[in-house]
């Protein structure tokens, strides 16, 4: 009678365990459904088709524009004109609000829409087509198996500290990191230090992978901020960067300690479509 007991609280234990793991599966496949969704929207960031870095002074809009911000064939071959002085930009008299405020001007010509980018010393006007090329080619995402293993509760360690880096148009990008996480794998201490994003913590990284199953640059990922102590981090969700689809992009670059030995087969693995 105490064995039949014993082995039906075991049982009931896997049959929990189990059902943990698969809500935990279907979540991150949700997750991954809602992230392909996002990114083949009409204004995700497939949609990028031009990106132009204004000059001091005049800079003209339209299909025959030069140096200016060029539209699509089939547009106007005037559409106004973006006058840059110092950090300050005007459209047709207007002044601009950049992505740093977390809410742009939006400039609709057609079906294309233009807005202000600010890189530190440089600032660009972005477009976006719904009929860009990568939106139209697009391939679908690859990934890797669901493992909940790089599901990792990381002790995070408080040292605030400023952080440059590079990024892919050849800039540099400032942040504020609150600290770094630590865990332990393969009987050695791996680190890695986020960035502050809004409310979440955002980690720019390479590993192991990186150039070889995935994207050589980096991956992109986002935890909640530190609870306890811990950092709750889950490479399933692992993505890449906008620049794998488009070179319309202004990807951040992994800080050096962020340049991991080990590799992480975990989320997204390198788009089929990249060049």
């Amino acid at each position: 009678m105490v064995r039949c007991l014993f082995l039906a609280v075991i049982a009931g234990a896997v049959a929990v365990l189990a059902a943990d793991k698969n809500a935990y599966v279907s979540s991150i496949e949700e997750w991954r459904h809602k992230r392909e969704t996002t990114l083949k929207a009409e204004d995700g960031w497939l949609s990028l088709a031009g990106l132009f870095w204004l000059n001091e002074g005049n800079n003209s809009v339209g299909s025959k524009a030069g140096s200016g911000v060029r539209l699509p064939a089939g547009f106007p071959e005037e559409a106004g004109v973006f006058v840059r002085h110092g950090n300050t930009v005007t459209y047709n008299g207007k002044a601009l609000k950049t992505d740093k405020s977390g809410d742009p001007d939006v400039i609709p010509i057609g079906r294309v829409r233009l807005y202000l980018i600010d890189r530190g010393s440089k600032l660009g006007v972005r477009m976006k087509d719904p009929q860009s090329e990568a939106r139209i080619n697009f391939k679908g995402l690859q990934w890797f198996p669901i493992k909940p293993e790089w599901r990792i509760n990381a002790r995070f360690v408080s040292q605030p500290e400023h952080v440059t880096v590079e990024a892919q148009a050849g800039d540099r990008q400032e942040y504020e990191s609150p600290g770094y996480i630590e865990w332990e794998r393969a009987g050695k201490t791996v680190r890695l230090r986020p960035v502050r994003e809004d409310d979440q913590l955002f980690f720019i990284f390479r590993d192991a992978t990186s150039g070889k199953s995935t994207y050589g640059a980096a991956r992109f990922l986002y935890t909640d901020r530190p609870k306890d102590g811990h950092v709750l981090i889950d490479f399933n969700k692992a993505y890449n960067p906008p620049c794998v689809f488009t070179p319309y992009a202004t990807c951040p670059l992994p800080p050096r300690e962020n340049r991991l030995a080990i590799p992480i087969e975990a989320g997204e693995k390198m788009y089929a479509g990249h060049s």
